[in-house]
């Protein structure tokens, strides 16, 4: 019986060792494969310097050494590597006619993905924080966001993305898969890999249901919990001036989370059915292309002081050049 049970095991184990997967993508629209490709192509361009330049920015002014920008750089960091996981497979796939991607190779896009991802959903809420402790004790600001809480959050957020790529990328080992298979979308995303299996994949479809929600509902829930303090802090205060003030250094912030949660929700809320995937690819898009963009932009748009660097460098840079 041991011996019998021992070849199945084998067996599933060589089928999986040789799938090769093909990454339908955008193949359905031949016509666009071009377009898309040169607005991928210009959406990654801005996407590595919007956040090169903010961990630069960050770096290079003094002013911008508080918690906030911290946290702020680590936003660019998760955001630069995720979207370098995505579009060059993206772009590569627009303009070659082989889009096959090996199990090991699907597999390692898809954990590092959920990592960055993770780490960005509870990025976002160890923000919601600081902006709660800058908006309501900005006095003790300083005091109670330390050197040495900013590095616990952080840390945290990026173990607990580890724990959960661990265990979602574990419960994919568990399925076989054989031959060559079609991964409906551009990128190695969980449901797709999951439609791909040999075998039967409930246990793996609830692990990531828990895990999804658990995650989403836990930081919102932080992220909801510190904004109505925030906006009962703000709505105590004497002078318009003040309110004006405190709202304008959340409003970043929030324009940030209700782009990333929305995609999230929209992506994860949908039932499963043969229209939906047009939408899930609509989704993939938009969160792991879409917003690593828009975050530097959404953040150096609206605040004063990372627009004073910039100024101040292409001056310099320009003055550098007149000499």
């Amino acid at each position: 019986m041991n011996h019998s049970n021992d070849s199945v095991l084998r067996t599933e184990e060589n089928q999986t060792a040789g799938v090769t997967f093909i990454l339908v993508g955008f193949s359905e629209y031949p016509d666009l494969q071009v377009p898309l490709f040169l607005v991928f192509l210009t959406i990654y361009t801005v996407t590595v310097l919007g956040n090169l330049g903010m961990i630069l920015i960050i770096r290079i002014n003094p002013k911008l050494h508080t918690p906030m920008y911290f946290f702020l750089s680590h936003l660019s960091f998760v955001d630069l590597c995720y979207s370098t996981l995505v579009s060059p497979k993206l772009l590569e796939n627009l303009v070659v006619e082989d889009r096959t991607i090996s199990f090991a190779g699907c597999l390692l896009q898809f954990s590092f993905a959920c990592i960055f991802v993770i780490t960005e959903t509870f990025m976002l809420a160890a923000m919601a924080y600081d902006r709660f402790v800058a908006v309501s004790n900005p006095l003790l600001y300083t005091v109670v966001m330390s050197q040495k809480l900013c590095y616990l959050l952080v840390a945290a957020s990026y173990s607990w993305s580890i724990v959960c790529c661990i265990t979602f990328t574990s419960s994919l080992l568990t399925l076989s898969f054989c031959g060559i298979k079609l991964i409906n979308n551009f990128v190695c995303e969980y449901a797709a890999i999951v439609a791909a299996s040999c075998s039967d994949a409930s246990i793996s479809q609830m692990i990531i249901l828990v895990g999804a929600t658990f995650n989403e509902v836990s930081s919102l829930m932080i992220i909801l919990t510190t904004y109505i303090f925030i906006f009962i802090t703000v709505l105590k205060m004497p002078s318009t001036g003040g309110r004006h003030k405190a709202f304008s250094t959340c409003a970043s912030h929030l324009t940030a989370i209700t782009i990333f949660h929305g995609a999230i929700l929209l992506l994860y809320c949908i039932p499963n059915s043969k229209n939906s995937w047009l939408i899930l690819k609509v989704g993939s898009v938009f969160y792991t292309v879409v917003i690593p963009m828009l975050n530097p932009l959404i953040y150096s748009l609206r605040n004063k002081d990372v627009k004073e660097t910039v100024s101040k460098l292409i001056n310099n840079k320009l003055l550098h050049h007149k000499i």
